[in-house]
């Protein structure tokens, strides 16, 4: 299949304005044709650096433009659902970030949606294409450290993100916003998770209290297997980005992530010192570009698609069990 697959990008935040330049020269197979945004500014200024020349304020509009054969969702959590409807009414491939949703009940709709009209949908977790997961992926399926029986991962942000972007009407909270990648992970690796408990705080940020959310929180896990296991988030990691997960086996534990940026120490008599990783951006950004050209692959040969819909209701599911737990103070079932 010579031709390129015409995509336009919905959401020109600062995830989606990255995603329409990677789209525009650094996925093979695709061609940025459209981009969307109700912020006509956002759209006129990327539309001029980039040369695109199709730009809407309204997504129905995309959507409905022939040149665009694949939609791609970065617009706020909020407005997934009425996106994901108008596109695969269209019979449109769709890509669509996480979370899928802030509502549980609006998320099995999209399922029901993409399953009734057939169309393509993959969901969007980019540490399932970053290079150390992808390894302990296989490592784990090859029984290199025998039974995963213990799960720990963390996700610290450098600073809390603006109160506009906290705010869980629109980003679903801390643990749906934050831990839905800890929780994808942990199903990714040990299997369908059965019970968790969540605690957590407003310790860091006061003001987060006003709009409802927390800055800390620790969830425990229990999974179908047996196994046992730890997320801890939090929006304070003042020292860098730091992202990591540890699986304990019955022959071994696998390490993923780091915490050095750039391969150099400065050792002198007043300590050891390294820089860290700044933030998302570049910790995830070769991941994010794999994770597209994933999506486009598998549109153009006809493959399924890496992350499903399914997978995002389930990632959701246990974000939504971890939220209802910290409110109820009580562990919550699956």
């Amino acid at each position: 299949m010579g031709k390129k697959l015409g995509i336009g990008v919905i959401g020109l935040g600062r995830l989606g304005s990255s995603y329409a330049k990677y789209f525009n020269g650094r996925i093979a197979g695709a061609a940025l044709v459209a981009i969307s945004d109700v912020n006509e500014t956002a759209v006129a200024t990327l539309a001029a650096e980039l040369g695109i020349s199709k730009t809407y304020n309204r997504y129905q509009d995309l959507i409905a433009d022939d040149k665009v054969e694949a939609v791609v969702i970065v617009s706020p959590t909020s407005t997934h659902q009425e996106i994901v409807q108008e596109a695969a009414n269209q019979h449109k491939p769709i890509f669509c970030e996480k979370p899928l949703s802030i509502s549980l009940d609006k998320a099995r709709e999209m399922l029901r949606t993409v399953e009734q009209t057939g169309v393509f949908f993959q969901m969007g977790f980019m540490r399932r294409f970053d290079k150390g997961y992808v390894a302990a992926k296989r490592k784990l399926d090859d029984g290199l450290i025998g039974k995963p029986v213990v799960f720990k991962s963390s996700s610290r942000d450098p600073y809390r993100p603006s109160l506009e972007y906290l705010d869980p009407a629109h980003s679903g909270g801390l643990f749906i916003d934050c831990g839905i990648h800890d929780l994808d992970l942990a199903r990714w690796y040990m299997g369908e998770i059965a019970s968790v408990y969540s605690i957590g705080g407003t310790l860091a940020y006061p003001e987060m209290e006003q709009i409802g959310d927390i800055d800390n929180a620790i969830t425990s896990l229990y999974f179908r297997s047996g196994a046992l296991g730890t997320i801890d988030l939090s929006r304070n990691g003042v020292y860098g980005y730091d992202i990591r997960t540890e699986i304990l086996g019955t022959e071994g534990t696998l390490k993923i992530g780091y915490l050095r940026e750039t391969p150099i120490m400065v050792m002198t008599k007043d300590g050891i010192t390294h820089d860290t990783v700044p933030y998302f951006t570049e910790r995830f950004e070769q991941a994010y570009v794999t994770q597209l050209q994933n999506f486009v692959d598998n549109v153009r040969h006809g493959k399924p698609p890496a992350i499903s819909c399914a997978d995002g209701v389930a990632a959701l599911q246990a974000s939504a069990a971890a939220t209802l737990s910290f409110k109820e103070n009580r562990p919550v079932t699956m």
